[in-house]
């Protein structure tokens, strides 16, 4: 017995550190290329390829290296993390291995508050990191115009002078609207009643040249529910979208089942399962971070940054 104690005391004393050489990416067709083996779930992160939000978006990589070494392991088990700040404020994409995605956010957590998109397998991870304000999993669907089935009702475009109403309606749902500008910038469609908007739908990001969009913002007042106007907004933005980008998205909650059923009947169909939410930063003020990456840089040395835990 004390033999066996030894042995595990022995092996537990040589249990390999996880060592990842975290470093920033600007090269947006290198960044494609990551993000295209993850098309469905990265399609916020492949917008912001797009020349004019790219410069407001950051990048970082994480890639294994080799027990006691500097050079990258042969197994990959990489990890993308990209932090963004857009119209509809700060947000976070996390793709590849969980292990690899530890390290970028032990380093760069990026704001204190923002809206993050995890892989499934990402959950433990991003709770370590973050709270999040929703527990559950959602589904990513995507549209194309075979698949389009539209629905004729009568909608009109939102521009930045209806703000006041979109706010009005989102306060329903307990939360504002960020700007005339977002308005402006997206596409956005509401359904009136008795000249008030009663629903809405319009989007997260409009990239054409990256030939991607993502709906979002759909909402619906509470008495004017189960009209079919919430229907009527999204198809409305989302056949203005299939106009530039051939690679329509939205997200929403699996346990949704009325609002699955609408998407569903436009011809949305099921790409992945995904962590969708806002997302608070548990180290509130920075400092272990900040103390991390001040470590990470004196391990890698010449500027380069190593996680090591």
């Amino acid at each position: 017995m004390i033999k066996d104690r030894a042995e595990k005391a022995h092996a537990g004393a040589h249990v390999a550190k996880a060592r990842y050489r975290v470093e920033p990416l600007a090269d947006p067709e290198a960044i494609r290329l990551f993000l295209e083996r993850h098309r469905a779930h990265a399609a916020y992160a492949l917008a912001h390829l797009e020349p004019r939000l790219f410069p407001r978006s950051y990048w970082w990589r994480a890639v294994p290296l080799a027990t006691g070494g500097s050079t990258p392991a042969p197994d990959g088990g990489e990890a993308l993390v990209m932090h963004a700040r857009t119209g509809l404020g700060p947000s976070l994409v996390a793709l590849g291995a969980p292990q690899a995605l530890e390290a970028i956010l032990r380093l760069h957590p990026g704001p204190f508050y923002t809206f993050a998109t995890f892989q499934v397998d990402h959950a433990a991870v991003a709770r370590r990191h973050f709270s999040l304000a929703r527990r559950g999993v959602s589904l990513r669907m995507s549209v194309s115009r075979e698949t389009f089935r539209p629905v004729d009702w009568a909608t009109r475009r939102l521009r930045g002078r209806d703000l006041t109403d979109v706010d009005d309606l989102q306060r329903t749902e307990g939360f504002g609207f960020h700007s005339a500008a977002a308005l402006d910038e997206g596409v956005y469609y509401g359904v009136h009643h008795a000249g008030r908007l009663v629903a809405m739908a319009g989007t997260h990001v409009v990239a054409p040249e990256m030939g991607v969009a993502i709906v979002g913002n759909v909402v619906t007042h509470p008495r004017y529910r189960r009209r079919g106007y919430g229907a009527a907004a999204t198809s409305a933005v989302t056949a203005a979208l299939l106009e530039t980008c051939p690679f329509v998205l939205l997200t929403v909650e699996e346990r949704n089942e009325p609002a699955l059923r609408v998407y569903q009947r436009l011809g949305y169909q099921e790409e992945c399962r995904l962590i969708e939410s806002g997302a608070r930063r548990k180290d509130a003020f920075g400092l272990a971070s900040l103390l991390r990456r001040w470590l990470a840089r004196r391990r890698g040395g010449a500027g380069r940054e190593v996680a090591e835990w």
